[in-house]
């Protein structure tokens, strides 16, 4: 029997915090959402660090939530998969370091470790890299030397020195490795382009050309001194040019975000690189990689993509179904690529509809209602075509929310509430169960602990609304977002497929399946 039909509504950006000055959803009038957590069940669900496979105290964001939720299980990004391996011992038995490490003994070369310094936590950590050290050591590769790129664009903008003084004690407490240069992000990780940039990188670890140091603490400082903050720091190299990539050598880069690691790796490992003459060409024992940065690179990864099987999308198809995503233009590939967890192609029976946003403002606190009038015109119109589900994002609590600017965020918040006063009650009228939900916060919290604007998403709870007037009894446990297409599943008697480890939320849940 073709179960009812599901509206799962994800409204971006729609948080819980307590009421306060700056909690826009909390200082709007949302009559229509007021009625719905008042009339049907709810709960909330975690949405931030591990309970999205991100690390522990990091905000979630549209990407990660939106794979969450298509996956119905914890989707563990780069950064958390590295972190694990890290704290249970696994990053030492990598095989790709231990064939560098093996790779760069036989050809009596060192292994250099490249990548950003900080704890950003965009690109890389720093506590990767000490934990590298210490992998290679235990291989039995004790001459280490490190490229420490550094940041000060995730992170303040003269925290470098800081940083290089910590790793630069921890080298000197265990008595392996030495930090042979250091460059400013703006020359080593660019990524548009801009070759000129890069080649200072490039010149500076294949021929040492850069201003030399013997103290990188030192080194830093003085770069602070004419003017050159952390991302701007120009190419200085270790004295005597004896840390320069050689015959015999091997790199390991250790930034997990691919898009600022591609053209300095290109430059180094690719045989047609044209962005600028090479002088030097090392012949290098290998070359290898925290993630995949660009699969036409061919190098050895440390930590390869995990395709993501049986996501929600997927087991609608498979069951012959129909399925509608819909989604104004900021939010529409999250409702596409990321809720299908990396699949580019709609799965079989997948319509997708795009309403455009707007593009006759600068900033989006000009127009908080954005296009989700649109969306909810559009949605109004389909809900009679025989799907059997429906993913709909509203966009408005989130991209208004990043301008901090609060009364546009609460009226965005309005804007919103006006939506799901016209969608819920015509889905209802039109046979459907409704979900209502969100993929991370922001709009119930823009004022920063400084009083200033919050831009930022947060680390606080999204909640889960079930619409059904024939389950109104029905009670919700608290969860996270991977629990959602479990629930939805087995709420519409669909099979939950066992990769999906998350829990269908409801109390007796198998009870309850139509």
């Amino acid at each position: 029997m073709k179960p009812a039909p599901t509206l799962l509504l994800i409204l971006d950006g729609w948080g819980l915090a307590p009421a306060g000055p700056g909690n826009a959803v909390a200082q709007a009038k949302t009559p229509a959402l007021d009625r719905l957590l008042t009339e049907y069940p709810t709960t909330t669900l975690a949405c931030s660090g591990r309970a999205v496979g991100l690390p522990d105290g990091f905000m979630g964001n549209s990407e990660v939530g939106h794979m969450n939720i298509g996956a119905g299980r914890v989707v563990y990004q780069d950064m958390t998969r590295i972190d694990m391996a890290v704290e249970d011992g696994s990053l030492a038995d990598n095989p790709v370091l231990a064939d560098l490490a093996r790779a760069s003994l036989a050809a009596g070369g060192r292994v250099h470790l490249m990548g950003l310094v900080s704890d950003g936590g965009v690109h890389s950590h720093v506590r990767h890299l000490q934990a590298l050290v210490a992998a290679f050591a235990a291989l039995s590769q004790r001459d280490i030397c490190i490229h420490a790129l550094l940041d000060g664009r995730d992170t303040p903008p003269q925290s470098g020195v800081g940083y290089v003084g910590d790793l630069d004690r921890y080298l000197r407490d265990t008595g392996t490795g030495r930090i042979v240069s250091l460059i400013g992000r703006f020359y080593a990780m660019d990524r548009d382009k801009r070759w000129e940039r890069v080649a200072e990188a490039y010149a500076a670890l294949t021929e040492g050309k850069g201003e030399p140091f013997s103290d990188p603490v030192a080194a830093v400082a003085a770069a602070y001194a004419v003017g050159q903050t952390d991302e701007f720091v120009r190419p200085r190299v270790l004295a005597g040019g004896d840390g320069v990539l050689r015959d015999g050598d091997a790199v390991f880069f250790f930034n997990f975000r691919a898009d600022r690691a591609r053209e300095i790796t290109s430059a180094l490992t690719r045989d047609d690189f044209d962005g600028f003459p090479r002088a030097v060409r090392p012949k290098l024992s290998g070359f290898a990689t925290m993630t995949e940065y660009d699969g036409s690179f061919g190098l050895p990864v440390a930590f390869g993509p995990v395709a993501v099987t049986d996501v929600l999308g997927e087991v609608y198809s498979r069951a012959g179904l129909t399925q509608l995503r819909l989604a104004e233009t900021e939010k529409y590939a999250h409702v596409t690529y990321f809720l299908n967890c990396g699949w580019e192609e709609p799965f079989p029976g997948e319509e997708r509809r795009l309403v455009p946003s707007p593009r006759d403002v600068a900033t989006y606190d000009l127009k908080p209602g954005m296009s989700a009038a649109g969306v909810t015109d559009l949605l109004l119109g389909e809900l009679d075509k025989g799907y059997s589900l429906a993913v709909v994002n509203l966009a408005n609590c989130d991209m208004v929310g990043h301008t901090g600017i609060l009364p546009a965020a609460i009226a965005a918040v309005e804007a919103v509430d006006a939506c799901v006063g016209r969608i819920v009650p015509a889905a209802l009228a039109a046979g459907w169960r409704v979900f209502v939900t969100a993929d991370h916060g922001n709009a119930e919290e823009m004022i920063a602990p400084d009083g200033g604007p919050m831009t930022a998403h947060t680390l606080n709870p999204v909640r889960l609304i079930l619409v059904d007037p024939a389950r109104k009894d029905l009670r919700l446990a608290p969860g996270k977002l991977g629990d959602i297409a479990p629930t939805l599943l087995t709420l519409a008697g669909l099979p939950v497929p066992e990769a999906m480890t998350g829990t269908c939320l409801v109390e007796k849940c198998e009870e309850s399946a139509t």
